[in-house]
Parts: structure tokens; C-alpha cells; sequence
């Protein structure tokens, strides 16, 4: 840092910005589909969703803890055929909604990583943080998965029936108690 004159005020302008409008309030549907949005994790392109669960919004980066990949077996649809769990397309692990955390599959204990987001005035906001930062207009968007793993992906949704969601006979069908 090159040497300034004694007195001189220093302002400081890095870091996440305060807030950034995702959509409007009524995008997101109960239990519906979820608004999808590239964000840089760690300074490289990611994808992010926000979905309302409970009444309330929530927002996770779109990457599964089992293999970090995305989870939606169809754009912006993340939710199993009962629309309980969030569940990962590929490998079928199941998280709750409500914290993220894993409740059956192959993630273990571990838990998706929430983004911070409000609702407010009708709109819904999300909070960067300093790992997670908006993707600006001169940075790239989350590139496009490759052919053969785009093959693979609708390889496992023709497992599926049409157009409805995965499902999994070994997922709770209540939420575990503590």
C-alpha cells in the first residue's frame, strides 16, 4: 500500500454490498418452485435458490454436501413429490428446508450453506457475505454444464415418471425430533 500523507482520511469500500433484490415476494409460491441466481462463491461462479418454506424465505448455494453439484432435478425445482425435503437430484441425499440440514442419503451430517435473505416490502433481498458475493455485469455467469454431464443428469430424471419430481422411499416422512 503506497505511503499517505499524515491526516488524510482513508475510506474503506470493500466488502459484500448491504443487500441485493432477488424478486418480488410473490415469486415465490409456498412449497413452489424456487428463484435460481448465479452468485461467486469464493471468487468463482456458483448458483444460488430461494424458495418459501413454512411462510418464510430461504436460501441455499445450489451444491450438494454428498458431491458438490446442483441439486434441482429441473430449473428452480428442488423440492421432493411431497414437498417435504429438498433433495438432490443426482444421489438423492435430503435436506430440511427450514436449516439446510441433512435428514437422509448420502450427505452425512452435514448441511447445505444457507444465504442470508429477507422479505421486505414485498421483495425479497439476500444478504452477501464475503464469500459470497453478487455476480457483477463484467464477471461471467455460472458456465453451462458439459454435454455428457447434461446427458447424465437427464439419464437419471428418465428414472423419474414425466415431469414429477424424484422421490425416495428412505426419507422420514416427519421431521426428526429433538
Amino acid at each position: 500500500m503506497p505511503d499517505l500523507p499524515a491526516g488524510l482520511p482513508i475510506t474503506v469500500t470493500e466488502g459484500p454490498p448491504a443487500e441485493e433484490r432477488l424478486c418480488d415476494a410473490a415469486e415465490l409460491v409456498e412449497r413452489g418452485r424456487a428463484f435460481v441466481w448465479d452468485v461467486m462463491l469464493w471468487g468463482r461462479p456458483a448458483r444460488a435458490f430461494a424458495l418459501r418454506f413454512d411462510g418464510r424465505p430461504v436460501a441455499y448455494l445450489n451444491r450438494c454436501v454428498h458431491v458438490p453439484t446442483e441439486m434441482d432435478w429441473q430449473e428452480g425445482e428442488f423440492l421432493d413429490i411431497d414437498k417435504r425435503w429438498i433433495l438432490c437430484s443426482i444421489h438423492g441425499a435430503a435436506y430440511e428446508p427450514a436449516d439446510g440440514r441433512c435428514v437422509g442419503g448420502p450427505c452425512g451430517r452435514g448441511k447445505l450453506t444457507a444465504l442470508r435473505v429477507a422479505e421486505r416490502d414485498g421483495q425479497v433481498y439476500w444478504y452477501p457475505s464475503r464469500d459470497i458475493a453478487p455476480v457483477r455485469f463484467d464477471e461471467a455467469a455460472a458456465p453451462a454444464p458439459a454435454p455428457d454431464a447434461e446427458r447424465a443428469v437427464h439419464a437419471v430424471h428418465a428414472v423419474h415418471d414425466g415431469d414429477a419430481p424424484p422421490t425416495s422411499p428412505t426419507l422420514p416422512t416427519e421431521p426428526p425430533t429433538t
